[in-house]
């Protein structure tokens, strides 16, 4: 007589909710991660259109607020790209997102000797020209800047990025006949999308507050709301282009280099090569921000990109988890939402949104005590064939037990 046993289940491991929520996500099917995905994404894009009471910023607009979370998500998952996912400590990421504010408003600002606006560059389209040419030009700089330095290591390559923010900063002031220094450039060009009499700069503009009595989802959206919807497109396509980097070879190297440069090269993997890989695509993102922030605001000056800027952006990694995409975006949401939403709490008469860089210190402290590794710190898994060797580890075993009957 044959009896087929299965044992019972080994007890698991006790899991927080953030493990809980990613083994289940990693469990899912690609078409049903699309299909929880998208959903989410549509929520989101219309939270700043129906701001729920304990979200809001009743100090300033909320569309606004969230118009500058996605600029700073896109920041942090260039930045994330560098430091997150390759290990290259980068103080100066600022200098990359000057100079992609800077390329669009040189291209496009009246004030700039270089304005191209009338002549190859169409009015209507200009803003939207210009944010390849951004990228390529920033990418282009991150190739001329990590090629003599991205063989230093540590603190010594951490000095030569910051020295690199402040170097931008400093050519962007003193350079006046160009930049028009300290008086900045205005009236930056930015996409001329649904003009009307009810609207007669269009959709994007400044002067667009929006109809919150109106039914009407695109009349009910102030220029933040419609900033903010163009900043979550291009954070999903970047997502999309990290990622697959992620799942390729290009994307195993950067985290051998990040783990340990020297074995990495040991291994034969070239080392150099793929930092200045991660170099460019961290610059080209930084690029494409630094356009969405010209384009949004309409005017640029060099104590935009300051160093300190350059330190929030890296609060950003830190504090959502460096490596991890989605954490970091939910660190600059942190960095962006906490002084915002206290602004229109006052204490003795001054407003906490003052304190924000308390905020941020206070934060971050918080965060490297109860969470050293962030937020949501990275997972590491295989990632080629990741999701096959996923359900298969955390498949329950059915062991058989055969039992042969009669006489011992």
């Amino acid at each position: 007589m044959t009896d087929t046993l299965t044992p019972p289940a080994a007890p698991k491991r006790g899991r927080g909710a953030g493990d809980a929520i990613r083994y289940w996500w990693g469990g899912l099917s690609r078409p049903a991660q699309w299909g929880i995905g998208v959903p989410v994404i549509i929520v989101l894009a219309l939270i700043p259109l129906f701001p729920p009471p304990l979200l809001n910023t009743p100090g300033t607009s909320f569309g606004g607020v969230m118009a500058q979370f996605a600029m700073t998500a896109l920041i942090a998952v260039g930045l994330n790209v560098v430091v997150g996912q390759t290990g290259l400590l980068d103080l100066g990421y600022v200098g990359f997102y000057a100079v992609g504010a800077y390329t669009v408003g040189l291209l496009t600002s009246p004030n700039s000797p270089w304005n191209a606006t009338g002549s190859w560059l169409n009015d209507k389209w200009a803003w939207v020209i210009c944010v390849p040419l951004a990228i390529i030009f920033t990418a282009a700089t991150g190739l001329i800047l990590g090629t003599p330095t991205l063989r230093l290591r540590g603190d010594y390559l951490a000095i030569v990025t910051l020295g690199f923010g402040e170097i931008v900063r400093l050519l962007a002031d003193n350079l006046g006949d160009v930049t028009n220094g300290s008086l900045g450039l205005s009236r930056i060009a930015y996409p001329r999308v649904g003009v009307s009499s009810t609207h007669p700069n269009g959709y994007f503009s400044s002067g667009n507050l929006g109809d919150s009595n109106s039914w009407n989802l695109l009349d009910r959206a102030n220029s933040g709301v419609w900033w903010f919807w163009v900043g979550m497109i291009l954070v999903v396509v970047v997502l999309l282009f990290v990622g697959n980097l992620e799942r390729s070879r290009v994307g195993r190297a950067w985290v051998a280099i990040r783990e340990d440069e020297d074995v990495a090269e040991m291994m034969g993997v070239p080392t150099f090569k793929f930092k200045l890989w991660a170099f460019m695509i961290g610059a080209g993102i930084g690029g494409m921000s630094g356009a969405l922030y010209a384009g949004q605001v309409q005017f640029i000056n060099p104590t935009g990109f300051n160093i300190i800027n350059s330190m929030l952006f890296l609060c950003a990694v830190v504090i959502g988890g460096q490596g991890n995409k989605l954490g970091v975006i939910v660190g600059a949401f942190v960095i962006v939402y906490l002084p915002n939403r206290f602004m229109s709490v006052n204490l003795g008469g001054e407003s906490l949104g003052d304190y924000k860089y308390l905020f941020y210190g206070v934060t971050l402290v918080i965060v490297m005590i109860f969470r050293p590794q962030g937020l949501f710190p990275v997972r590491q898994k295989l990632l080629t064939y990741g999701r096959k060797v996923f359900r298969a580890m955390h498949r329950e075993p059915q062991v058989a037990v055969q039992t042969s009957g009669g006489p011992r």
